[in-house]
């Protein structure tokens, strides 16, 4: 679990205390084997080569010019790669791009993520002309640190945002709007529960969160994703279980424990009934020996 940019660059023995980090087009010669979750934003584009990337337990085939954009609290594992893969790559913190900007859904209103938490956009070299631009601005801003470096890197990282939002928009057929097409309720919701997923699974504990019945959470979370807020939640508690399920200094008890399950049986039930394994079958899959 990488909850802080140190901690996710420490696996490659980088220091590093900045709320960004860029890197372009380096090769990459390891990758943590286990599944992990980050809590800051990642953007990577491929400029050479190949390379399997699971995504929410998602698998995809990354290649030249695709990029892939996460939220905070995505679960990735990278699998295969041949030894031409290169890409250029820029974490962030939300907080650090948040300064003095009044919205604080502004990201999530630029409709990013495709599948809720992510975004793979296979593109040609024309269409992310711009994007390579500013990452290769940013990073040579970056590299000579100046007074106002931090408002300008914040700056650049906006405007990239909206030129990949723009492309994600065209691959969907949809026009870029900030417009209140997602609810606020909703982005308020989706962030309680990251906030409290280990503790509270109950629907009615989000709604007396929010100030609202639960009849209106139901109503507001189905027109805004077209999901239920339990289904929802359990896609939380499934992120979840798949990061504990890579610890295995954990027992499957612990774990049921660690996710405020009343036994593992009950734990065992909730897992298959979301992938059609049991938590053993899923770690033996995934080569995971206690």
């Amino acid at each position: 679990m990488y909850k802080n940019l140190a901690q996710a660059l420490s696996f490659y023995e980088l220091e590093y205390d900045k709320p960004y980090y860029i890197a372009l087009e380096k090769t990459i010669y390891k990758f943590p084997k286990n599944v992990f979750r980050v809590d800051f934003y990642v953007f990577c584009i491929c400029t050479g080569g190949k390379m399997t990337v699971e995504i929410d337990n998602k698998k995809y085939l990354i290649t030249a010019n695709n990029f892939i954009i996460t939220a905070p609290a995505t679960n990735l594992k990278f699998r295969k790669k041949n030894k031409n893969f290169k890409m250029k790559v820029l974490f962030f913190e939300k907080f650090f791009l948040l300064k003095n900007i009044s919205n604080p859904f502004i990201i999530e209103k630029m409709e990013l993520f495709q599948n809720s938490s992510h975004s793979i956009v296979a593109t040609q070299k024309k269409e992310v002309k711009n994007i390579n631009y500013l990452l290769d601005y940013l990073k040579q801003k970056n590299s000579k640190q100046g007074k106002f470096t931090s408002e300008i890197a914040r700056s650049i990282i906006i405007n990239l945002l909206f030129e990949i939002a723009e492309i994600t928009a065209e691959k969907n057929n949809a026009s870029l709007t900030l417009e209140n097409s997602i609810s606020n309720i909703y982005l308020k919701f989706r962030s309680l529960i990251q906030k409290h997923i280990l503790e509270e699974q109950s629907v009615q504990f989000y709604a007396l969160k929010l100030n609202i019945s639960n009849k209106y959470l139901i109503e507001i979370v189905k027109k805004s994703s077209n999901k239920t807020p339990h289904e929802i939640i359990d896609e939380m508690l499934l992120k979840e279980a798949y990061v504990l399920l890579g610890d295995t200094s954990l027992t499957i008890s612990e774990i049921a424990f660690k996710l405020n399950f009343n036994s593992s049986s009950s734990f065992g039930r909730f897992f298959k009934k979301q992938t059609n394994l049991r938590p053993s079958d899923y770690r033996a899959e995934q080569f995971l020996t206690p």
